[in-house]
């Protein structure tokens, strides 16, 4: 696929809105190494191999061992995972492929490991990267 409109330079308005969601994340108490596997496992499942990719590297940066990085995709049968990532993974997968729904499980294992504030942080960030995988997949953004 060849890349398609560069949506900066063509709507800058909604570039930007996507941009402060971004500059709000920042600001958040998530855990850097959370925030990048929410980023990794939602680019998997939506198949956005540019943020694959952007997100693997940012992940290594932080010190994310290649082994976690690698197992990722099937986080379920691995134990380098706590289980509070454990229940980030599961709720970043629910919200990706949000037309089976969110499940009271998974919400509330979360909840465990979460507070309400926490919680709305991790939600914003799935959101965020799903925004930007879409992005990056309709615009046929690339990995290099």
């Amino acid at each position: 696929m060849k890349p398609r409109i560069v949506i900066p330079k063509i709507a800058p308005e909604a570039y930007q809105a996507m941009l402060s969601l971004e500059k709000y994340i920042a600001t958040t108490s998530l855990n850097p190494v959370h925030k990048e596997l929410i980023k990794i496992r939602a680019s998997q499942v939506n198949g956005c191999a540019y943020c694959i990719n952007m997100h693997t590297a940012d992940a290594r940066k932080l010190g994310v061992s290649e082994q976690r990085v690698y197992l990722l995709s099937a986080w379920r049968e691995s134990d380098v995972y706590t289980e509070e990532e454990k229940a980030i993974l599961a709720l970043t997968e629910e919200v990706t492929l949000i037309s089976h729904h969110v499940s009271e499980e998974t919400y509330e294992n979360a909840a465990k490991y979460f507070d309400e504030k926490s919680l709305a942080e991790i939600i914003m960030m799935i959101i965020t990267i799903n925004a930007w995988n879409r992005i990056g997949i309709a615009t046929g953004m690339r990995a290099v």
